[in-house]
């Protein structure tokens, strides 16, 4: 796959994901909103990793720079 998330996206999605991780560590978000926050911090921290988000690639969708 073609790598579609650029720098300034990847730090954004980490920042987000610790946050989510941190809320819940700490204990302010508890139950099914942890749950649900959880694996959306667990998504974007994957797909911030390999560069690469499946609905980006199906919106035709890119934050990478050009080249050239």
């Amino acid at each position: 796959m073609q790598k579609n998330i650029g720098i300034a996206d990847r730090t954004v999605r980490v920042i987000l994901a610790l946050v989510a991780g941190i809320l819940i560590a700490t204990g302010q978000l508890t139950g099914m909103t942890a749950i649900i926050l959880g694996i959306v911090g667990a998504v974007l921290l994957a797909t911030s990793v390999v560069s690469v988000c499946p609905l980006y690639s199906a919106l035709k969708i890119s934050t990478t720079k050009k080249q050239g």
